[in-house]
């Protein structure tokens, strides 16, 4: 069973298959932290960094599991999500997202919603799989710009989120999906709050509902 019981819902579509925590006993340790105190249901103390633990190690856990969520979620809108009903990246009239990864896509190009979305997983795929930027044997350093991935994988994650709510919430209700999507984007928030992981500017579509999700956790 999935975080939030999302793996036990009827109306589940995985995107594309599910990523395993990085292997090796400390990612297994904390993979099971994560699960354990998300099962508090307590969400702030759940993305604290635990004592001793290694900041890189928790961030790169963490990723994978949102990863995932977001994977899930979006899996439940795909027959929605169509490049005729989104035709471009969008969160709501004033936001746009056009795609570029650096490699293939050097300048922005603009595509459809589902399009967008399958670039951005293909390349966080990318990144999780290469094991230079996330190391999957204990003790293998993590790069100097680790960082700034995670950052970089953050911030393309919080604008599906974006989209979902600006453009399917009503789908989502209708859906009885909307207990999951919040509890999904709660976690998400605190977590980039806590270790500040996108930067105030790129939060501007969702920006009240995030102060709000904040100011009372």
């Amino acid at each position: 069973m999935s975080l939030f019981g999302l793996g036990s819902n009827r109306n589940q579509k995985t995107f594309r298959p599910k990523k395993n925590a990085p292997s090796g006993n400390k990612g297994v340790q904390l993979k099971k932290h994560i699960d354990a105190t998300l099962g508090s249901g307590n969400l702030r103390d759940a993305v604290r960094l635990p004592p001793g633990e290694d900041l890189n190690e928790w961030l790169a856990v963490n990723t994978v599991d949102f990863f995932n969520q977001v994977n899930i979620l979006y899996g439940t809108l795909m027959e929605f999500c169509t490049p005729t009903t989104c035709p471009t990246m969008s969160a709501g009239p004033k936001f746009e997202y056009r795609w570029a990864d650096g490699v293939q896509i050097k300048k922005p190009i603009e595509v459809s919603a589902p399009k967008y979305v399958e670039y951005l997983m293909d390349w966080i795929e990318v990144q999780l799989d290469d094991e230079s930027i996330f190391p999957q044997k204990l003790g293998t350093p993590f790069p100097q710009n680790f960082r700034e991935v995670v950052k970089t994988i953050f911030k393309r994650l919080f604008r599906v989120y974006a989209h979902i709510y600006h453009s399917h919430f009503q789908k989502i209700v209708s859906l009885k999906e909307e207990a999951h999507l919040n509890t999904c984007f709660k976690h998400f928030t605190l977590f980039t709050w806590e270790f500040k992981l996108i930067d105030k500017a790129e939060l501007a579509p969702l920006i009240d509902l995030i102060e709000s999700i904040v100011s009372v956790c």
